[in-house]
């Protein structure tokens, strides 16, 4: 199933049901009264968190969507009833809004529900009218109508740390070695069309698609992702061996996440020289000593061609998880 991290729907809830007039008849007595019961509560729009990222796929197809109806009243005073709910199953970390208020509700865990729009009220029936001056009303009333309208809903990924860098730094290949996501690689930019997710020792690490320069500003496949960092505990930040000038790469990928704002620059990061098996010893030791003087903090090598790299590297990111 497709990865969907936006889309709108429309959603109503049920109208309450209408009251209604209706008579007690007491067999072989001239006893009687008004008696016509009170309409059913309309039905509410509900939206239920899961852990399922593709759970806004049928989203994409089915549009429209509306709760039940509340029956009428009855009988003997009898209450209509309930319209039942339409309940919207979303993944955790999407935001609705209500297109027309600009109301949002942040789904952020499991099982977690939300009312968006509130069913109608259920009519009175004439019951309800008997007084003292008006034994035998012929009053009743109809139900109100439920809420609805247009909800946005976008989705937000919410990890524990989100791998971060140009395309064919080595983001997936690493999520892979760590936690066997399986996600796709090839030596081409944009490998990633989609976030991927691993669990990481009960922790959640997210691949997110490669930035390019402009990402911020519209520019490229990057952009829609940015918001997928926002939510991310930890940025690890990857900068491959490969690139000629890794001080650049690396302040690039950085002005990105500080030109999109949302707190994205003060994300604590953690920053990692990928495909470390490139380079000589050497060359190894002075790639980190540019990569750090750039950073302005400690980088940590990787390579998923060395286990003791993969090792060390599980290892430094446990502990910061750890925190």
């Amino acid at each position: 199933m497709a990865f969907i991290d936006q889309v709108t729907i429309t959603a109503r809830a049920g109208r309450g049901g209408n009251g209604v007039i209706r008579w007690l008849h007491i067999k072989g007595t001239e006893k009687g009264g008004p008696a016509g019961g009170d309409g059913g509560k309309g039905g509410d729009v509900i939206i239920e968190g899961v852990q399922d990222l593709g759970a806004l796929a049928p989203y994409r197809y089915e549009k429209s969507f509306a709760a039940e109806d509340g029956g009428a009243g009855e009988n003997n005073n009898r209450h209509g009833k309930d319209g039942d709910p339409v309940i919207l199953k979303i993944p955790v970390g999407t935001v609705v809004r209500d297109t027309t208020s600009g109301e949002e509700f942040d789904i952020t865990e499991v099982g977690a529900q939300t009312v968006v729009f509130t069913g109608g009220n259920g009519g009175k029936g004439n019951a309800r009218f008997k007084g003292s001056t008006n034994q035998n009303p012929f009053n009743q009333t109809d139900g109100k109508p439920g809420e609805g309208g247009d909800i946005s809903l976008t989705l937000k990924l919410i990890a524990d740390a989100g791998f971060v860098g140009y395309p064919n730094a080595g983001k997936s290949s690493l999520l892979n070695a760590l936690t066997n996501a399986k996600s796709k690689i090839g030596a081409y930019p944009f490998t990633t069309l989609d976030p991927h997710l691993g669990s990481f020792y009960g922790r959640i690490l997210a691949d997110i698609p490669g930035l390019i320069e402009g990402a911020s500003a519209g520019r490229g496949l990057g952009s829609k992702f940015l918001k997928h960092i926002e939510r991310t505990k930890i940025i690890v930040h990857l900068v491959s061996a490969e690139q000629e000038d890794l001080a650049a790469a690396y302040r690039g990928v950085r002005a990105e996440l500080e030109s999109f704002g949302h707190e994205l620059g003060g994300k604590e990061e953690l920053v990692v020289l990928s495909k470390a098996d490139l380079l000589g010893a050497d060359e190894l030791a002075a790639a980190l000593s540019t990569l750090s003087k750039a950073a302005g903090k400690g980088v940590v090598a990787v390579s998923v061609a060395d286990d003791d790299l993969i090792k060390s590297f599980s290892d430094t990111l446990s502990k910061l998880l750890a925190k």
